[in-house]
């Protein structure tokens, strides 16, 4: 799988949410395609609360229609889910085996209250290829969160 897309899901959602979530996530993918040829790809919910679309591009790449199709996907999951899914805003931070959302504007506040450490782990979900996905784990010191550090 080369090329990578992840999207931050704003808030938790119940068991009956995730299935559907996962559901029409998979039957995206399944009928997603580029030229009229369909893409090597999948779709994984991690953790509950960042999506994570692959395609491998080795065969097919995505182009600029499919991933058109891509955005308007998610666009549809945010309005019948009632979610932020494009919001790049959206900090994804690892708490024990869970993540934690929190909007960029809280990080400064939460630094200081030391709910946040140089040492939080934050998901990098910038990530565009699975070698980056491989690493997207990083502590918040090397992240552009650090400028938040005192």
């Amino acid at each position: 799988m080369n090329k990578v897309w992840t999207f931050i899901v704003s808030k938790k959602l119940s068991t009956e949410e995730i299935n559907l979530l996962i559901q029409q996530g998979n039957n995206f993918i399944s009928e997603w395609t580029a030229h009229e040829q369909k893409l090597s790809s999948s779709f994984e919910l991690f953790r509950e609360r960042i999506i994570i679309v692959k395609v491998d591009e080795e065969n097919t790449s995505a182009s600029g229609c499919s991933i058109d199709k891509l955005t308007r996907f998610i666009k549809n999951l945010e309005k019948q889910f009632n979610l932020e899914l494009l919001n790049r805003l959206l900090v994804a931070l690892k708490k024990e085996d869970q993540i934690e959302v929190v909007h960029a504007s809280k990080v400064k506040e939460l630094i200081s209250q030391n709910i946040l450490t140089e040492n939080t782990i934050i998901y990098n979900t910038s990530a565009s290829n699975q070698n980056e996905l491989e690493k997207w784990e990083e502590k918040l010191n090397s992240t552009w969160l650090k400028k938040y550090l005192v």
